[in-house]
């Protein structure tokens, strides 16, 4: 099976949501079921890229904060606008989806629904 490029926000899925003005004077609250399920992906050779919306001066303390929760991931890409995502991509052949989207409700972990695609995609 092919190996898969995993894209992941970070705060309201991986960590709870905080205001950026809080992130330096408070801990990150983890979402353990999403941040056990990236670490799966990672360990299972797929590519993990992490988003978040943190601007780029707070890198070094979103490292040190993913560090510490033991979140594995290749990169992380800072600074992306806080609006809508939106992901495009080609299709192998007709009918065959190479691009998916799991919108998981701000805080929570994966629903069943979410986690048996997730599954699928990073075995």
């Amino acid at each position: 099976m092919k190996k898969s490029t995993l894209f992941c926000d970070i705060d309201g899925t991986l960590f709870h949501y905080r205001k950026f003005t809080t992130y330096k004077s408070t801990k990150p609250d983890k979402i353990f079921e999403n941040i056990n399920a990236i670490n799966k992906a990672y360990d299972n050779g797929h590519y993990i890229l992490l988003t978040t919306a943190r601007p780029e001066y707070l890198r070094v303390h979103t490292m040190k904060e993913l560090d510490e929760a033991n979140v594995q991931y290749h990169k992380i890409v800072m600074g992306i606008a806080r609006g809508t995502r939106l992901l495009i991509n080609d299709n192998e052949e007709e009918y065959i989806n190479r691009a998916y989207a799991i919108n998981v409700t701000r805080n929570s972990e994966f629903t069943p629904n979410q986690m048996d695609l997730f599954d699928s995609i990073t075995k």
